[in-house]
């Protein structure tokens, strides 16, 4: 009876809001900073996935989704071990000792990794991270298996500095010769992964030592090396922003630990999390908690005058802490397969640019913490991005960002939550539909959602989307509707109307690899523009992301001087009354 009365709450705030039509404006003539691709990061626990075959295939996903280059980070690239990976564990065996004592260092699982990050045309932000078993400090076990992979002395502090930092030089150095120094300078190098809780077994002052001798490593051997930290989880914990403000601290206020020189800092990376949990029977995701850490940790930074226009990376940025956590195993993880994960990440990525401008801090990466499980059931309920080869819809999310580019535009609506009260209490009340928008020299970009945390029914929204302020004498563009919803870009519907079989056969794979793609709501349409502006009539149904886009191309100017654009006409244009002069058969089109 409580779930009723809570899905009939819900039903009527929103009912409420419907009656009043939804009304977006964006400004094309109102640039608001240039258009930087923060969602083009990705990282994962299990290094040794990135070679598996669903991994590799993942991999050239990525990159297919973006113009610019794609980061990936992973975990246990120092971890011990013979490479077979676990969940939430993976290893390399990059170090070892000799009979005599002396290093052995070996990187054959490691240049497997790292070659396919450059066979997919990726690039690697490096983590440090663990610590191999001959460094080790702490006392055995080294390694302990899920759930409670973290209670082994691969966490712990090494125990000669010295060797850790040469460690650290050594791999930099391998991954100069082969892969090459102007590479490896694109690269970034962070130290360790969550510091103030027992992925690190030393304490702030131990962390603080570790990272002084690894950049001094990875600097011998790269001295123009991007190196950064401490990536520290959520700052709403007082004692995670503690522990950043203790980093931050001694990075400003003292010499390296390793060499007695200042310290390296090129970026500074820390960790938002999100809180979905279950309520009366359905998720309710925790939109304001991620937000949250992301204000509390941009206000530290700005704090100091120093570091405030040095790069933040949000090397993990997720609605929740636990990617290898099953929805079977926890079921407020239900959202990950469906379109709900899409469209929480849609409000965050604007949400996480807003607060980027509130604090005037330098947000460069909200690396998502998904990837892919080998030999998992379909659609299991792990945090990832593809399922056995199949595209969940999350991925779509990232490719339609991937379509933005130049720069951000104005983008108002009627029905947007305001920032603060996102931060305050996330999306309890009337969905948030908002809207995300970008211009280039021939295109502009809209995307759309209709957001709320709690995954109950909702009703279809209508839209009017006005889009001003493109070329004055444009005639026509071309226009191009993508969907995210139950039915677009959507394998996690395909499979359930398929019985959900665990055992597909090759033409359900088929179909379902068909359905993961990003799709579009109607045809693409040659659409008329006067006086600069245009009017779309949509729709967004409930959890629906939508990305609008416009292309078109200018041609030459004028004998006066305009330019005139006439992209995508109505008809072909009719063939010349006279014979072109060969010349004109070959001249270049002006700039």
């Amino acid at each position: 009876m409580r779930r009723i009365a809570a899905l009939l709450l819900a039903l009527a705030a929103t009912a409420v809001a419907a009656q009043q039509p939804v009304t977006i404006t964006v400004d094309l003539d109102k640039p608001i900073a240039p258009w930087r691709p923060i969602t083009a990061w990705f990282g994962y626990d299990e290094s040794n996935y990135t070679t598996a075959p669903h991994g590799r295939e993942l991999l050239h996903e990525l990159h297919d989704a973006y113009p610019v280059p794609v980061y990936i980070r992973a975990h246990h690239l120092l971890t011990s071990g013979n490479g077979t990976p676990e969940l939430k564990w993976s290893s390399t065996n990059i170090y070892t000792l000799d009979a005599n004592g002396h290093p052995v260092y070996n990187f054959k699982i490691l240049d497997q990794i790292f070659d396919a990050y450059r066979d997919a045309g990726v690039r690697p932000m490096v983590e440090f991270g663990f610590m191999p078993e001959a460094l080790a400090s702490g006392p055995a076990p080294y390694q302990t298996h899920y759930p409670k992979t973290l209670d082994g002395s691969v966490q712990s502090p090494p125990k000669d500095y010295a060797a850790w930092g040469e460690l650290c030089r050594v791999f930099t150095a391998h991954m100069v010769a082969r892969y090459g120094r102007a590479a490896t300078a694109t690269w970034y190098w962070e130290v360790w992964n969550e510091p103030n809780i027992p992925y690190w077994h030393g304490t702030e002052a131990d962390y603080n030592k570790l990272y002084d001798y690894a950049v001094a490593g990875v600097r011998a051997a790269l001295p123009e090396a991007r190196v950064g930290g401490p990536a520290t989880t959520s700052p709403r914990d007082p004692k995670a922003l503690e522990f950043l403000d203790a980093f931050l601290h001694h990075v400003a206020n003292n010499k390296s630990l390793a060499n007695n020189q200042p310290i390296p800092l090129d970026f500074i990376s820390f960790h938002v999390k999100g809180s979905p949990k279950v309520v009366e029977g359905h998720v309710q995701m925790g939109l304001d908690k991620e937000l949250t850490d992301a204000d509390k940790g941009f206000a530290l930074i700005a704090s100091y005058p120093q570091f405030r226009a040095l790069p933040i990376i949000l090397s993990e940025a997720d609605p929740e802490g636990c990617a290898a956590c099953s929805a079977r195993e926890n079921p407020s993880n239900n959202y990950r397969n469906g379109p709900l994960y899409p469209v929480y990440t849609a409000a965050t990525l604007k949400a996480l640019l807003d607060l980027e401008a509130r604090h005037q801090v330098n947000l460069l990466g909200m690396l998502t913490w998904a990837f892919e499980f080998e030999g998992k059931d379909y659609f299991q309920g792990f945090r990832t991005l593809a399922t056995n080869g199949i595209d969940k819809p999350v991925l779509n999310v990232f490719r339609m960002a991937g379509r933005m580019s130049g720069q951000r535009v104005a983008a108002v609506s009627t029905a947007q939550v305001p920032l603060d009260t996102l931060l305050n209490s996330g999306v309890r009340q009337s969905p948030d539909i908002d809207a995300l928008a970008t211009i280039d020299h021939h295109s502009a970009a809209v995307l759309l959602w209709n957001y709320q945390d709690d995954d109950v029914p909702t009703p279809t929204f209508p839209v009017t989307l006005h889009i001003n302020g493109l070329p004055a004498n444009l005639r026509h563009v071309r226009l191009q509707h993508l969907r995210i919803d139950d039915t677009h870009s959507n394998a996690y519907t395909a499979w359930k109307s398929m019985g959900s079989p665990q055992q597909p056969t090759p033409a359900q794979i088929d179909a379902l690899k068909q359905a993961g793609q990003l799709q579009s709501l109607t045809l693409p349409t040659t659409t008329a523009i006067k006086d600069g502006a245009l009017t779309l009539s949509l729709t967004l149904p409930h959890q629906a992301t939508s990305l609008i886009l416009l292309t078109w191309q200018p041609c030459r100017p004028t004998p006066c001087g305009r330019t005139i654009y006439l992209c995508h006409r109505t008809r072909p244009p009719s063939p010349p009354k006279t014979p072109l002069p060969p010349s004109a058969l070959t001249r270049k089109p002006s700039a």
